[in-house]
């Protein structure tokens, strides 16, 4: 029995040993990492002095804005002659857009209207509009109004005979 408690004594005492080793190493490296990172900090620190250094270096080498003026000639420019493809004349070049395609369409007249109303309308529903009978319809190419007119019948189809069309400057104006 002595033996045994002889064995767990020594055990214990290994143990207790064994555990202050480890913390005694656990400390060693503690204490080297400190040294270690107290090196990198002085290297870091080095590092931005030299930077520092070498741009105080470079800002004495570079010459002055005065100086470096003074090596440059003002730019000469010759005259501009008119391209030989461009229109000299006031008239534009209308040959090219005298194909393009563009929605035509007549306005009898307008109104504003709630969607519950709206939702309302049937077949046979009267909806009254801004104009009064007889009054010119609005004739608006892509939206835009150029002329006024009134309702005919040509061969069984609806037609619109202008009567006023707006000039090419209003037209301009109506566009902004």
């Amino acid at each position: 029995m002595e033996n045994d408690n002889t064995n767990n004594e020594q055990k214990v005492s290994q143990i207790a040993n064994d555990g202050n080793d480890a913390w005694a190493e656990a400390m060693a490296e503690q204490k080297q990492a400190e040294e270690v990172e107290g090196t990198a900090d002085d290297a870091w620190a080095e590092a931005i002095a030299e930077q520092k250094q070498a741009e105080e270096v470079a800002d004495r080498e570079q010459p002055s804005v005065s100086s470096a003026s003074q090596d440059f000639e003002p730019a000469e420019f010759q005259n501009l002659e008119p391209n030989s493809y461009a229109s000299t004349s006031s008239d534009p070049n209308l040959e090219m857009v005298l194909d393009i395609m563009v929605t035509i369409s007549m306005e009898v007249g307008r109104t504003k209207i709630s969607i519950r109303d709206l939702l309302r309308l049937n077949r046979g529903s009267v909806v009254e509009l801004d104009r009064l009978v007889g009054d010119p319809l609005d004739v608006l190419v892509n939206g835009t109004l150029i002329a006024h007119g009134e309702v005919v019948m040509v061969k069984d189809k609806f037609g619109i005979r202008l009567t006023d069309v707006i000039s090419p400057a209003e037209r301009v104006r109506n566009l902004k």
